[in-house]
């Protein structure tokens, strides 16, 4: 038996060709789920969806006509959309992150953030039309609590995917769409691979397995909370950058200074 939040649900997650979005399918799968599968790649995508037992659909989890194919796609292969994983993500890194160019900004932009906004866009109204809701799950990344240490660009979008399920969840939260926000820290992923010298700090406290972020977000479905930490550490680094915002920058620029030595 899956669970029950899962079971013959139909999902979307996008950046599933490997990851974070390959654990979460996986894991859907596992639960009973009717899973459609999305990303760039379309040849890891294929091979990812044949392992798992998932719907191969590849193609721009981020434009406005990608979106557009993906939930038509989907909506015909599983009836329904339960639930959208928004997955995808990128970062793009530089000797001098403040000098990291408009387009490359420009893509994060469009994938990290507006990826989100055009598939709420697509699906929350049938959600709220046919009045049975849905469950729209972010995944943003502790950077989108606190901040990354070189990563202007990856820091500001992942705030900003944050905000943008913040208010989801204060705008249709109570009308039946549940909104979650998956925020660990360092993963085992290539992403976590091609950090160079922020590998170790990210690894601070544990670099997961994307099956145990998998994991934590189904515990998560028993309270259905929005803040889903893998990573525990997290909420109480959030809390002192709340509580003492100066305090934790102080501490911050302390490890920035970490990272410039090892440079």
């Amino acid at each position: 038996m899956g669970h029950e939040k899962l079971e013959g649900r139909g999902v979307v997650v996008t950046g599933a060709a490997g990851g974070i979005g390959r654990a979460l399918a996986a894991r859907l799968v596992a639960e009973g789920a009717r899973v459609v599968v999305n990303d760039v790649d379309a040849d890891q995508l294929a091979g990812t969806a044949a392992e798992i037992g998932a719907i191969a659909v590849p193609g721009d989890a981020a434009s406005a006509d990608g979106v557009e194919a993906l939930v038509a796609t989907a909506t015909h292969a599983l009836g329904r959309i339960d639930v959208y994983c928004a997955n995808a993500g990128i970062d793009r890194t530089t000797a001098d992150p403040l000098q990291l160019p408009d387009a490359e900004w420009a893509r994060m932009l469009e994938v990290n953030v507006m990826g989100h906004v055009r598939a709420a866009r697509a699906i929350v109204p049938s959600w709220l039309d046919d009045g049975r809701g849905g469950r729209f799950v972010v995944t943003a990344s502790a950077a989108g609590l606190l901040t990354m240490i070189g990563a202007a660009a990856y820091s500001t979008t992942k705030h900003a995917a944050v905000g943008f399920a913040e208010w989801l969840s204060v705008t249709y939260g109570d009308r039946g769409v549940t909104v979650q926000a998956i925020c660990p820290q360092g993963v085992q992923t290539a992403m976590l691979d091609q950090a160079g010298p922020l590998k170790d700090l990210l690894s601070h406290d544990e670099a997961l397995a994307p099956e145990a972020v998998a994991a934590a977000w189904v515990d998560s479905l028993d309270d259905d909370r929005f803040l889903v930490l893998p990573h525990p550490e997290v909420g109480g680094y959030y809390a002192a950058r709340a509580a003492d915002t100066d305090r934790w920058l102080a501490g911050m620029r302390r490890l920035q200074t970490k990272v410039d030595g090892l440079g």
